[in-house]
């Protein structure tokens, strides 16, 4: 094993949350989004996004996600509103768009597909990328794809039960159907010039989708570029200088911290060690990580969207791949009530779920006192 360098790995978040009123119902984030620096509207109206700035260590990432949240819940309680740490919003009528050109070209695009993307919330978690050891990076990050379902927080859409992770099978197998290598995982590379022609090719596959559109080509790209134009769960993202791991789907602050925490452990592993494909397994060593046959790998991810960690084979494997799965509890559970909700059942879900995430955000400022 090569010697171990110990400079601090930068890691940052983005996580989305739907903003309720005090019924639970779905509203616009209004006064929410001046409430704290990182705070941004998302696409559709009831959503509101927290970022954080790179962080050099797990403490500093939880405080600062933590202060962020914690001035938006307090300007929150004054004007009768919530935050719902759920990947969708479980049951009710179709969720209501911003007008913007990016938006309305990918409808042209998609089509009616797109609907589909309105119902979705998820966090992001940007890894600073590691100078000679990228490429290994990104596969492992591709290899770690199963572990979504370790926040997987919703199974409904539209109160349908579709899987233990709806989110994650909307996004990748039914809104881009018709782009079907926009949206799903892309499979591991061997260098980065694969990577840069891959983006390339799937530029020119939505240039090509527009022509029966009423989308210019200047429009087109005043908008988009080779990088914004896909939704691979896992990217290089050149202008952050990071790996985005999108696998995740909105969850309770403390448990995409944790992710992070793991995310950058892999990292390190990947910058101090060997990194190898092989087999159908995986594992991690004490000289690196064996990351599994991309087949596999998608034979997991499979299974971490339609059961989530109720599968064996998951949670087996993310704990070969040094994962403390137990320290994990999927919303997706507590708000599965079968088959179908109704909407009363998710507006009450939704308010449970906000009381979580209060409670804990809150409880952190008492422990910091």
């Amino acid at each position: 094993m090569s010697h171990h360098r110990t400079e601090p790995i930068r890691r940052s978040i983005e996580v989305e949350y739907w903003v309720v009123d005090e019924r639970g119902e779905l509203v616009e984030p209004g006064d929410l989004v001046p409430a704290s620096t990182g705070t941004e509207r998302e696409f559709v109206r009831p959503l509101l996004e927290i970022k954080t700035t790179p962080c050099e260590t797990t403490s500093q990432l939880h405080d600062e996600l933590f202060d962020r949240l914690g001035a938006v819940l307090d300007e929150a309680e004054e004007s009768g509103k919530r935050l719902v740490p759920l990947a969708t919003p479980l049951a009710g009528a179709e969720v209501a768009e911003i007008p913007h050109e990016r938006t309305r070209i990918q409808n042209e695009v998609v089509g009616e597909d797109f609907a589909y993307v309105r119902h979705c919330a998820g966090a992001h978690i940007h890894v600073e990328q590691q100078p000679g050891h990228e490429v290994d990076q990104l596969n492992a990050f591709v290899a770690l794809d199963p572990a979504l379902a370790l926040v997987n927080s919703s199974p409904y859409y539209r109160g349908e039960r579709i899987a233990a992770g709806a989110r994650s099978k909307l996004y990748r197998r039914k809104a881009y159907d018709s782009l079907p290598h926009q949206g799903r995982l892309w499979s591991y590379i061997d260098d980065k010039r694969e990577w840069t022609r891959r983006l390339e090719r799937r530029f020119d596959e939505f240039v090509a989708a527009t022509l029966d559109t009423d989308v210019d080509r200047a429009t087109l790209e005043a908008n988009f570029d080779p990088e914004s134009a896909v939704w691979t769960p896992v990217q290089f993202r050149e202008q952050f200088g990071t790996v985005e791991w999108r696998s995740a789907d909105a969850a309770l602050p403390d448990q995409v911290v944790r992710l992070a925490d793991q995310l950058v452990d892999v990292t390190a592993r990947v910058r101090d060690g060997e990194v190898r494909i092989e087999g159908e397994t995986g594992r991690r060593t004490e000289e690196g990580l064996v990351l599994p046959s991309f087949d596999a790998v998608l034979e997991y991810v499979d299974d971490a969207i339609e059961d989530g960690l109720d599968s064996d084979a998951v949670r087996g494997y993310l704990e070969r791949m040094g994962f403390d799965v137990s320290a994990y509890d999927p919303l997706t559970t507590h708000v599965d009530e079968g088959p179908t909700i109704t909407p009363e059942a998710a507006r009450e879900r939704r308010l449970e779920c906000a009381d979580l995430l209060e409670r804990e955000v809150r409880r952190r400022s008492v422990d910091a006192d």
